[in-house]
């Protein structure tokens, strides 16, 4: 079960990254978009993008697909499955060059999170997860099975931050878990990757500024590894709505830490505004 959609995202994915390493190479452009035209946007979002939505919906005609870089989304929504996909996840450090972008395929049924598909074509690091099922990590022709820490004190727990934006209330949350040990990474599938991978434990994005396309791979691609995957309420994060963005931020971490870091998250969230209704 699922092998077909497994392969396909796989193949699409690495299709996807030869694109974006050919213009990786070049002197590209960059443009801006987004409230503010804070957002960077490049020739390789655009040609990932379209690349990807194409040939998902050569293969699975009758789903939805809803891509950071197409327009009508709408047309998806009410379908049983919906591929989201994120083209260039971490184009900030596609055009720093620092090599810690993705690209990121996942596909959500009956409104939850199912399969994910990371590539981090910098380093042909591919991560891939099905729920109920488990993750793998293949690397250079390599392959082994991904779990989660059980690491359950929270003074012992890594966290992992992203590089490009460090959220105010980083210093207090660990402070208040006595975590002391922090790494930051781009691309939210690569942080997620590095916690199936036991190399972080905690992932807290305490911000509305993320889209289902930034969730559906990484969250089905930790729960296979066994961690926990909510917005910073505990609450399931739905797919499948009309409203893309996650509002409510997100809380991504291992099982055995998980009751103990929420209440911490929960009420900083709470405090900065995040979980007002």
């Amino acid at each position: 079960m699922w092998q077909k959609e497994v392969t396909e995202a796989v193949a699409i994915a690495r299709e996807a990254a030869s694109v974006l390493l050919e213009i990786y190479a070049t002197k590209f452009s960059v443009e801006f978009k987004g409230k503010g035209q804070s957002d960077p946007v490049t020739e390789a979002d655009r040609r990932a993008n379209a690349l990807i939505v194409g040939r998902l919906r050569d293969a699975f005609p009758e789903d939805g697909i809803i891509a950071e870089e197409s327009e009508n989304a709408s047309s998806a929504l009410g379908r049983r499955r919906i591929w989201y996909v994120d083209p260039l996840d971490g184009t900030k450090e596609f055009v720093a060059k620092n090599g810690e972008f993705s690209v990121m395929i996942g596909l959500a049924v009956d409104g939850r999170a199912q399969l994910g598909v990371v590539l981090q074509p910098s380093e042909d690091l591919l991560y891939t997860g099905v729920v109920g099922q488990g993750a793998e990590l293949q690397q250079c022709g390599q392959s082994r099975a991904l779990r989660v820490s059980s690491q359950a004190r929270t003074g012992e727990l890594s966290l992992v931050v992203s590089r490009s934006h460090r959220p105010r209330e980083t210093g207090e949350l660990m402070q208040r878990l006595g975590i002391k040990r922090e790494t930051a990474s781009g691309s939210v599938g690569l942080k997620v990757g590095q916690i199936a991978q036991q190399h972080a434990d905690l992932y807290v994005h305490m911000s509305d500024k993320s889209s289902a396309w930034d969730t559906c791979a990484p969250e089905a691609l930790l729960i296979a590894a066994g961690g926990r995957f909510t917005d910073l309420a505990g609450d399931p994060i739905i797919y499948g709505r009309e409203d893309l963005r996650t509002r409510r931020g997100i809380l991504a971490c291992n099982s055995a830490a998980f009751d103990a870091v929420l209440p911490v998250v929960r009420e900083l969230a709470a405090r900065s505004g995040m979980l007002t209704p």
